[in-house]
């Protein structure tokens, strides 16, 4: 691997398996991509670069991998909508993750901002993040409450005015993985 910020696909095996040229065949593996800047470096296997000449790196996947990589590709093209009653729910359930003890007095509302939102409408902050954004905020409170709160409500300081706001970070961080990791559909 270079230094020259190309991109790249990395499998580090887990098992042991056969190396046949650039091709690994390994029968447990981790998938890696990224920048060969900063991302892959002692990786036992590089089994996918992409070249010069190539628009994306190429690398066989299971027929279940490419299921699973359509699945959330159709995720990440959904917007956030407001009219959608299950994302408005998605929303609600994000503040009662959030705040269990305080009750929320509408979807616009100035509470938003105690959670990080940069206005009273947090639909207007899921732009390039869609509502997948929101699903992976919601799956952060439900599967790491303690980190969540911990993150939330930082002990000194407005939560609203921090260094960065928690909720628009997280869209934000949604948001980067997938350029990062070239998700999106095309």
């Amino acid at each position: 691997m270079d230094d020259r910020g190309g991109s790249f696909v990395a499998v580090r095996r887990i098992s042991q398996g056969l190396d046949r040229g650039n091709t690994c065949h390994s029968t447990s593996a981790e998938l890696v991509t990224g920048s060969t800047a900063w991302l892959g470096r002692g990786l036992s296997c590089v089994c996918a670069q992409r070249r010069e000449s190539d628009a994306r790196p190429s690398f066989e996947l299971t027929l279940s991998q490419e299921e699973c990589l359509q699945r959330l590709q159709s995720r990440i093209d959904v917007p956030y909508d407001s009219s959608i009653p299950e994302h408005q729910e998605s929303l609600r359930a994000l503040w009662n993750a959030a705040f269990p003890e305080e009750e929320l007095r509408g979807l616009i509302s100035e509470q938003w901002k105690d959670m990080g939102w940069q206005g009273k409408d947090p639909s207007t902050d899921f732009r390039g993040g869609g509502y997948i954004s929101l699903e992976n905020l919601l799956f952060f409170a439900k599967k790491f409450p303690k980190s969540f709160q911990d993150l939330l409500r930082k002990q000194e300081g407005d939560r609203s005015v921090w260094e960065y706001p928690f909720a628009v970070a997280g869209v934000n961080i949604t948001f980067m993985l997938i350029q990062m990791l070239d998700l999106e559909a095309g």
